[in-house]
């Protein structure tokens, strides 16, 4: 298995949203092309724009943090954006203690 990364992509009207994958330019290729594939809450949203992205390691890993980032409100998640942490800041700023 490859390693984990954290994403954010921003909708055309501003939302943004959160998800996990290995390869993320694959993934959000899935997202602006396939009604299959890409997810349901981003269809009819496009044009979408990655705006963020960290590489945490673990799938267990990247799915805490996911569910962390996703209780934020939305303020909190453009600080994120703005600051671009790395994946052990991005942790820390969750308060997710990682993996030994």
């Amino acid at each position: 298995m490859g390693t984990w990364h954290l994403y954010l992509i921003r909708t055309r009207y501003g939302a943004l949203y959160a998800g996990i994958a290995t390869d993320v330019a694959r993934r959000m290729a899935q997202h602006e092309q396939s009604r299959r594939s890409g997810a349901k809450y981003l269809r009819a949203k496009a044009p979408l724009a990655l705006v963020y992205q960290a590489r945490l390691g673990s799938r267990s890993l990247a799915l805490r943090a996911e569910h962390s980032l996703k209780k934020l409100p939305k303020k909190e998640k453009e600080k994120i954006v703005a600051a671009a942490p790395s994946g052990p800041e991005l942790l820390s700023l969750l308060g997710i203690v990682p993996e030994d």
